[in-house]
């Protein structure tokens, strides 16, 4: 008599002398193994194991906030949005101190719709805004605040997230003030 090669894998020929409902609660218990392997490593992947979680940069790195007093009456102020990254527009605040902010007439956004906040326009790469001041004292100084939020394209948001600059204003006449940068680059950024 001759003997035809089985065709099944090692583990199921060594189980030839099993029942075969024995061998349907084996193979039972195989794909129960695979289900928990498969959770584990879901689990591991939750719990953010290096390597597999995303790597999300810090708010001031994502959303880099600088700017600058043109003249006593305006400020021009700037976010830098880093790739992979977005800031929704209505959720920019602009504040001043001791100096009124009038109100701000911020650019068109691209449309986009949000599962948190639905149809809403978000803003990608440099952001610039012109803020209108009441008045401000040249030579002096102000405190310029602003509240932003934005998202990673990784499915992350951010909380707000609240920042301020001191400037000073030029004198009349004068050429603008520098970029004042919330969050200064370091010499590895």
């Amino acid at each position: 008599m001759t003997r035809q090669k089985s065709l099944r894998s090692p583990w199921l020929r060594a189980t030839n002398g099993i029942s075969a409902g024995s061998r349907r609660r084996l193979g039972l218990v195989e794909r129960s193994l695979a289900a928990l392997a498969a959770l584990a490593f879901g689990t591991a992947i939750a719990a953010g194991l290096p390597g597999l979680a995303p790597k999300l940069l810090p708010p001031e790195q994502a959303f880099r906030f600088s700017a600058r007093v043109l003249d006593p009456a305006t400020i021009e102020a700037r976010f830098d949005v880093a790739d992979g990254y977005y800031l929704y527009r209505d959720k920019l605040r602009f504040t001043a101190e001791p100096v009124q902010v009038l109100p701000v007439d911020l650019p068109r956004g691209q449309r986009k719709h949000d599962e948190f906040f639905g149809d809403v326009e978000t803003y990608r790469g440099a952001v610039t805004v012109r803020l209108p001041l009441a008045s401000a004292a040249s030579g002096g100084t102000l405190v310029l605040h602003a509240d932003s939020q934005g998202c990673a394209d990784a499915g992350v948001c951010y909380p707000p997230n609240p920042q301020k600059l001191t400037l000073v204003v030029p004198a009349n006449g004068a050429k603008p003030g520098p970029f004042v940068e919330a969050a200064p680059r370091g010499l590895f950024r």
